[in-house]
Formats: structure tokens, sequence, C-alpha cells
């Protein structure tokens, strides 16, 4: 999809996603959206769509690092638990608990009696998450293995994208198929009717945020809230200029 395409359908839906802000303002509700999927399919940038054109105070993005020593004697869930969403606040998790069954079990960081244990108990988590209110939507971007590897050379390439890429993502590269398989089994225990899964082809990474969006969009209760309206009185005088008597003064612009 062109740039242009894209934005003409996105300007729309971040309208929307505005409505819906209000709408857990007004209500109190809460909402969390998971993000997982594979490497490079795009999470990031499906965040970023929808974190972008809402309030910062309201919008959470979290996006833990690799636990620390202390984290990993505590109970699994425990580090998630503290950037759950409290009223009227939308979060949004880029990867999640589920880890556990993603990386930690294909790379080797978690034993099997640890997934089993994780696989067994995240269904009873997330429906407590869901009986004390919290509005829970959890996403898998998908993408080909050939799209995977194309965007894994174009983040070794540039210099503001090689961030993304780390020492795991090289190994990650041969165990597609590893990681396939551990997503099936990652669905068949945890696809509930408390808390789905949906899968967004992401192969199209634009088609892929309009699509996620959508479709969060229309899995939430019809939220429409009356916008209060503001109007301007006109300013008294001219307007003034920007004026600094003191010390400190703006820096000049080496930008033509």
């Amino acid at each position: 999809m062109k740039r242009k395409e894209y934005e003409e359908h996105l300007d729309p839906l971040q309208v929307e996603l505005n409505d819906m802000a209000r709408w857990l303002a007004h209500t109190g509700k809460r909402a969390l959206v998971i993000f997982e999927g594979r490497d490079t399919a795009g999470k990031g940038g499906a965040i970023e769509a929808i974190r972008t054109c809402l309030p910062p105070r309201q919008c959470r993005v979290v996006a833990l690092a690799k636990p620390t020593e202390r984290e990993t004697t505590q109970w699994y869930f425990q580090r998630y638990v503290p950037y759950l969403p409290a009223a009227g606040e939308l979060v949004l998790f880029d990867r999640s608990w589920y880890n556990r069954a993603g990386v930690e079990q294909v790379m080797g960081f978690a034993t099997a009696a640890q997934v089993k244990a994780f696989l067994r108990d995240v269904p009873v988590f997330e429906k407590m998450l869901v009986d004390d209110g919290i509005m829970l939507f959890k996403y898998w971007l998908a993408c080909d293995q050939d799209e995977q590897e194309e965007r894994f050379a174009e983040r070794l390439k540039d210099p503001v994208k090689r961030w993304k890429l780390s020492p795991i993502d090289v190994t990650a590269r041969a165990k597609y198929a590893e990681y396939t398989r551990a997503r099936e089994v990652m669905f068949a225990a945890t696809h509930t009717a408390t808390a789905p899964w949906a899968v967004v082809d992401f192969n199209d990474q634009k088609r892929g945020r309009l699509d996620l969006i959508r479709h969060l969009l229309d899995r939430l209760p019809d939220h429409k809230v009356p916008e209060a309206k503001l109007e301007f009185p006109p300013l008294k005088g001219k307007p003034l200029k920007e004026r600094y008597t003191g010390a400190v003064k703006p820096i000049k612009s080496k930008f033509k």
C-alpha cells in the first residue's frame, strides 16, 4: 500500500481512536492490548500508529527489557502486573508475558516445565483480568520468512534501525519453523472465549496496521462520547512576539 493511500485510511481511524480515548476517560473503563508476533513483523509501527494520536498520560506503551536476576525469582506474571491499566487508561504491551511461550521456549531460556506451567496458568490469569473489568485484546502479527529476511537485511544496513537487531535475532533467523510450532501450541492453550487471539497479516505493514486498528475499534462497545466544544475569544491587542531580556537566548538554527 502506498503511503498516501495508507494515510487517507489512517486519518479517520485515528479520529475514532480519539473517540475511544474519550470514552475510556468518560466511563473509567480499562483497556489492554497485547502485541505479539514474528520478529520484524511490525509491532512497533502498529503501536506507534495508535499511540501517536492519543494523550500520552492516558495511553501508555510497555516494552520491558529482559528480566533482572531478582525478577527471575518472582512469580512469572509479577513483573507485568504493575503496568496494567487503571481507570480510563489504554495500555499497549510491546510483547508481554507470552515471551515464555515464544522466545524463552525456542531459545532455551525457559525449561519445559516452566513453559508447561505457563500455558496452564495464563488462561486463569487472563480470566482474572477480564473478570475484574479489563478489556483484553491479543494480536499476533504474522509475516512470511522471506519478508522477514528482507526486513532483517534492511535493519542491518540502516544505522537508524540497527538498534532493533540483537544477537538473539541472528540466532532466531534459523528457527522460523520452531517459532511456528511454539505459536501453534500457545494458540491451542491460550485462545479462549474469554481472551481470544486475533491474527493479522503484516506482510504489508501499512495494510496490517489499518486492519488491526479497525478490528480493535470494532471489538469495542459503542464508544462515541459527545466532545466538549471549545471556542477561542479574539485576542485583545496585537499578538506578542517572543522576547528574551536576560542571559538565556534561543540557539541559532544551523538549518536553512
